[in-house]
């Protein structure tokens, strides 16, 4: 359902994007509803992207570059920065870092990381969230969380590390069936060749040592060979990328991972969890 509070809160592109659509709407002599017809969409929904109430969607996104992007590709160029302007404000400038990463590790400790979610577990989480959102702002960002994935098959690909603690894999979230669907997911990723998926045990320290305490992290490695980790607790942001803060990050990341059990231990015991939620 379309927003009013849309028409101020919209971004920069999402606006550009709307005048631009309506200009070249009428500039082929094109009413809301005809437009509307031709790309499968009601003239209502046409008249609430152009007013921002309701931004152009992926899918929109598409079908109007196919009906009146008259050959420019501004509509699929468009799509990115769009999907962009759907991102939580405190999320923005990590995901631009993101999507260019040479290398990504992270460690988590209360949910499985959002570049490694299925589309059911993360529309679970999303509308689970307190603030509570609307369905549409729902979607939005679900959408928005499921693009990310282009990092695992962009080239030339990234390498990824995610650490999870154990109680992430037992924590059920949407349900048994989304649960079994989700850890079944990180068996496939783990399986990737630029993936390296492992988990932190329930035990972890039990002999009085355990380096995550202090929290989730990811820590980045950009084209130009810099290095920033990211935070972000209670829907705050942190980027950091003072060099002697970053390598503190780096080495206790460093001893994270050493405490969790290898890669083939890890995918073992998750294959095990997804068993127990069939």
């Amino acid at each position: 359902m379309a927003r009013a509070e849309n028409k101020t809160e919209a971004g920069g592109v999402t606006r550009m994007v709307a005048d631009l659509a309506k200009a070249l709407r009428e500039q082929q002599q094109l009413s809301q509803e005809q437009l509307g017809r031709k790309i499968g969409y009601t003239g209502s929904a046409v008249s609430a992207m152009e007013t921002c109430a309701q931004p152009a969607s992926d899918q929109m996104l598409v079908k109007l570059e196919e009906t009146i992007g008259a050959g420019l590709g501004v509509f699929e160029k468009a799509r990115t920065y769009v999907r962009m302007d759907k991102y939580p404000a405190q999320f923005k400038n990590y995901a631009l870092l993101e999507q260019r990463a040479l290398t990504l590790s992270s460690y988590v400790t209360l949910v499985v990381d959002g570049l490694f979610q299925t589309e059911a577990y993360a529309r679970a989480l999303i509308s689970g969230g307190y603030p509570p959102l609307s369905e549409q702002r729902i979607e939005e960002l679900v959408e928005a969380r499921m693009a990310r994935k282009a990092l695992f098959t962009r080239e030339p690909l990234a390498l990824l590390e995610l650490v999870l603690e154990e109680s992430v894999l037992r924590r059920v979230v949407g349900g048994r069936a989304v649960m079994c669907e989700q850890l079944l997911h990180l068996v496939e990723c783990a399986q990737r060749r630029n993936v390296t998926l492992q988990v932190l045990p329930l035990d972890s320290g039990a002999l009085g040592e355990h380096a995550g305490v202090r929290g989730e992290m990811k820590l980045l490695e950009t084209p130009e060979h810099d290095h920033v980790v990211y935070l972000e607790p209670q829907d705050e942001s942190l980027l950091i990328s003072d060099p002697a803060k970053v390598s503190t990050y780096a080495q206790r990341y460093a001893k994270i991972r050493a405490q969790a059990l290898g890669p083939r231990e890890s995918l073992g015991l998750i294959e095990r969890l997804a068993g127990e939620q069939e």
